[in-house]
């Protein structure tokens, strides 16, 4: 955190100390761009896959302050605009883009593509892939104009100290990148593996088991945690899947995918034997890290993978500690890996409730919603007098819903731990 906070406000505080004064719109102008210009640099740091960033502050952490940078970033360059204007009310017709010079197009430009991120980011509509790529293309038009237009003012890039502290964002940015996008899934030899099984848990769902190949041995995580996989080793396209197999057979990695869209059918398509490069692990979702006497683990559809790889790791464990699950789904179609947790209620203190939102036919279970009632009961035959750690996985809507049942419940901010999907 001390690192991005350097990077953010560093090259802004350095202009203010070595600069002579300048008239106030005048210095607004500069300070409000090199923040804005830094906060993009940052927003484009923290996605990159920091191991420990997520590890430490956990995933969705790290996307809330990218998207927060993000929208820093749109705030601070209106400012930078309205500063610039003025300080010399005559260059308003800057804006007028096909007479401006092309320091003021690319400021333009870059303001245009970042206003269109921020509306994109905030606004998703599109299947993952599609908002994806046009996530990344925004980004990049917005980083490279913005370099641009730093590069034509030939303002700070000539000025002795400001002139390696921009370069010195540049190659940071540079870096990130490649490593993101190249070096990662070139250098890393542990990525590849070899397809042991595709199976299908419903229609939707498919289960994807993966063997180390080579002589690394095997994907070591922590419960709940997750990691980036692809279909060829040099592929763009990539998906995040949390890890559904125990942690205590590296030799042997699970994800549980849900999905109709064409990643999903090529996963389908695997056959025995083929490779698959996987990147991780990573995030803080994870009963690992706390010191619970017990969990209660809540999850809605696919979002049951991280549970099942806490209670599958338990069970190889031998964890006496009680575990209780709530899992919530749309009909019994979707209430996956029954008969499995049926089984590990044999070696584990583990009691399971299902809750249909929408059952299609007769059912004597739970129905509606996770509310503090149905908690009440799920909770009742647990210690109140000891620590338990309560573990949410699933859409946002529902995670909000789930929060809100405990917060009433009384349970600690602390010992509540959420992954929601659509967290990019």
């Amino acid at each position: 955190m001390t690192a991005l906070l350097v990077v953010l406000a560093g090259p802004a505080l350095v202009h203010l100390a070595q600069s002579e004064p300048l008239p106030f719109w005048r210095q607004m102008s500069v300070v409000t761009g090199l923040v804005a210009l830094s906060a993009l640099v940052c927003a484009a740091a923290l996605p990159s896959r920091l191991r420990g960033l997520t590890r430490a502050f956990g995933i969705e952490t790290v996307v809330g302050l990218h998207r927060q940078l993000g929208i820093l970033s749109a705030v601070l360059i209106a400012a930078h605009l309205a500063a610039v204007v003025a300080a010399n009310p005559a260059q308003v017709g800057l804006l007028a883009v096909p007479s401006a010079p092309g320091r003021a197009k690319a400021a333009v430009g870059a303001s245009i593509a970042l206003a269109a991120l921020v509306v994109l980011a905030l606004r998703r509509r599109q299947r993952y892939e599609v908002w994806r790529w046009l996530h990344l293309l925004l980004a990049v038009l917005v980083l490279g104009l913005s370099a641009l237009h730093v590069l034509w003012l030939r303002h700070l890039v000539t000025d002795a100290v400001m002139g390696p502290v921009l370069a010195g964002l540049g190659v940071l940015v540079i870096v990130v990148f490649a490593m993101r996008w190249w070096g990662r899934g070139m250098l890393d030899a542990g990525g590849e593996f070899a397809v042991q099984a595709v199976r299908a848990e419903n229609p939707t769902v498919t289960t994807l088991v993966l063997a180390p190949t080579g002589r690394h041995g095997g994907l070591r995580f922590s419960p709940g945690q997750f990691a980036w996989v692809r279909l060829q080793r040099s592929a763009v396209e990539e998906h995040p899947f949390t890890i559904a197999s125990s942690a205590h057979d590296p030799g042997h990695t699970e994800f549980t995918i849900r999905g109709t869209g064409d990643f999903a059918s090529s996963v389908r398509e695997l056959r025995r034997g083929q490779s698959v490069w996987v990147d991780g692990p990573y995030g803080s979702f994870t009963c690992d890290s706390v010191p619970a006497a017990g969990l209660v683990l809540i999850a809605a559809g696919v979002g049951i993978t991280p549970m099942m790889s806490m209670l599958r790791t338990a069970a190889d464990r031998g964890d006496q500690r009680p575990h209780r699950l709530v899992s919530v789904a749309r009909d019994t179609g979707d209430l996956l890996f029954r008969d499995e947790l049926a089984m590990l209620r044999r070696y584990l203190d583990l009691e399971v409730t299902e809750v249909l939102r929408r059952p299609s036919g007769p059912w004597a279970g739970h129905t509606g919603e996770v509310d503090a009632a149905l908690l009440t009961g799920v909770l009742s035959t647990l210690d109140p007098d000891v620590r338990h750690d309560y573990f949410l996985c699933g859409p946002p809507a529902m995670v909000a819903d789930v929060l809100a049942a405990l917060t009433a419940l009384g349970i600690p901010d602390d010992r509540i731990h959420t992954e929601q999907f659509d967290m990019a």
